[in-house]
């Protein structure tokens, strides 16, 4: 499985809730969760493997040298709490970093993968992965938030980062 990278059309397209939990979408979960810990992400959205349904999987702890994959389904963000700013990466958008306002807490629903509904709290680094790849699921990527500014050093960084790459 290969993560999309920015400016790949299907990163800006938004997705559509998942209707049916069944083996194909749990097979695809399992593919993602083995992509997001080889490429050492915190995090990865069905629109950056290229499937348009609202899902992503996480696993903040890993920083911290342990595992626990949470996986959200048609997640929506239904109470925000005040504002905190931190630096961002996103793996659709390799060796770049920002810094990123996000809200410092939030109240989440949400279905795991053996469709049981979810409703709780994050705070810290969970709640900036899970806005991070909300975000992913409504077509928009971190670069999305930057002032016009920072979008303009950006894009002169990017195709530098780009052109090492060709």
């Amino acid at each position: 499985m290969n993560i999309l990278v920015y400016p790949h059309e299907i990163l800006a397209k938004p997705a559509e809730d998942v209707t049916d939990i069944n083996q194909e979408l749990i097979t695809t979960i399992d593919e993602m969760t083995k992509t997001m810990y080889e490429a050492k992400g915190l995090g990865l959205a069905g629109n950056q493997v290229g499937l348009l349904k609202k899902i992503f999987i996480m696993d903040v702890a890993q920083k911290e040298g342990t595992n626990d994959l949470i996986v959200l389904i048609n997640p929506l963000i239904v109470a925000k709490e005040g504002d905190v700013s931190a630096e961002e990466g996103c793996l659709s958008v390799p060796e770049y970093f920002a810094e990123v306002k996000r809200a410092e807490r939030i109240l989440v629903e949400a279905f795991d993968q053996t469709g049981k509904p979810l409703r709780f709290e994050a705070e810290g680094l969970m709640a900036r992965c899970i806005q991070h790849e909300i975000d992913h699921l409504m077509g928009h990527c971190f670069i999305d938030r930057l002032s016009p500014l920072k979008r303009s050093l950006f894009r002169k960084k990017w195709s530098k980062i780009k052109g090492k790459e060709d």
